[in-house]
């Protein structure tokens, strides 16, 4: 398990320089960790010399498979501490990029609750790809994740828990800044350069629009920075373009009839995998958004349980 340690932590630091300041070991003893890893094992995990680090086809499949061993050891820890009436362990939750100033996302507050119910276990915050969360959470890679994606995984329940309104928006250097409202036709709009996020199939915002796609993004930080910088139209949630928008620098696209709405959800493994850790968390998410459902509640989706197949 050391010599697993070892090796996940090269790996996660693409080499010997990063894993040496996390483990806090000279790369001398990390190469011979590593040496005496592939000896067990008997085949060559990586290559590593001037050209760089480099995991063969085989050091892939045993990185995996270490990370499910690390998950199933700390799940069997948790279930052990369980039986002893103790919460204890780690909880891995996978999100998406650019939550953290929606109004409506009530995570931190889930997690101070968490901490209230669990003190004891530690939490896992990891940002992930859209199209990555469910098969993750599936796989028992994490715990639970929080998400919006059309696509559908068995062997997932989904809870709804808040939604997040997107709009079409452009930048101050666009050559159609200044024009008003009128002037975005959808002939038009199927002429401007077009920033597309590579994990939907189709926009929901308007779905007969041809859109010129001249830019994919697969995060929505990077295509903030597109937008902003005048060439592209594309949307973008209403939180994220506001602080742009107060500042002169983008500006909604006919607002009143072009947007559309994700459903964020909160990914769980139907199969009830992670235990009471899981299940403590999940009440940290009822009371969290309860609450808050209970102050503003015309502002609020109530969380419900729903069980979808593909």
């Amino acid at each position: 398990m050391r010599l697993l340690q070892v090796f996940d932590a090269v790996v996660r630091g693409g080499g010997y320089v990063a894993a040496e300041a996390e483990l806090n070991i000279g790369q001398s003893t990390i190469s011979n960790h590593m040496t005496a890893l592939e000896e067990r094992l008997g085949f060559s995990l990586c290559q590593r010399g001037r050209s760089g680090f480099r995991l063969t086809e085989r050091g892939h499949a045993v990185h995996e498979a270490s990370r499910r061993l690390g998950h199933a050891l700390q799940e069997f820890s948790a279930d052990i501490a369980a039986l002893k009436g103790e919460l204890r362990g780690e909880l891995r939750i996978a999100l998406l990029d650019c939550v953290a100033d929606d109004p409506s996302n009530r995570l931190a507050e889930t997690v101070a609750e968490f901490g209230r119910i669990a003190p004891d276990v530690r939490v896992v915050l990891v940002q992930e790809r859209p199209q990555d969360i469910q098969p993750k959470v599936a796989e028992g890679i994490y715990h639970c994740g929080i998400g919006s994606h059309r696509s559908r995984v068995d062997g997932i329940d989904y809870r709804l828990l808040y939604e997040e309104r997107h709009g079409l928006y452009c930048g101050e250097g666009h050559p159609f800044f200044a024009r008003a409202d009128a002037d975005f036709t959808d002939a038009v709009l199927e002429d401007l350069p077009y920033v597309h996020r590579g994990y939907w199939r189709e926009e929901d915002g308007m779905r007969h629009i041809r859109w010129r796609i001249e830019a994919t993004v697969q995060q929505i930080e990077p295509e903030l920075i597109l937008i902003r910088s005048g060439r592209y139209i594309g949307f973008l949630p209403h939180h994220t373009a506001h602080a742009e928008v107060e500042a002169g620098r983008m500006r909604p696209i006919r607002p009143d009839d072009i947007g559309y709405i994700c459903q964020f959800e909160l990914y769980t493994p139907r199969s009830g995998r992670g235990g009471d850790v899981l299940s403590a968390f999940l009440e940290a998410v009822r009371r969290s958004w309860h609450e808050a459902e209970a102050r503003s509640p015309t502002q609020r989706t109530p969380m419900r349980s729903r069980t979808l197949r593909p």
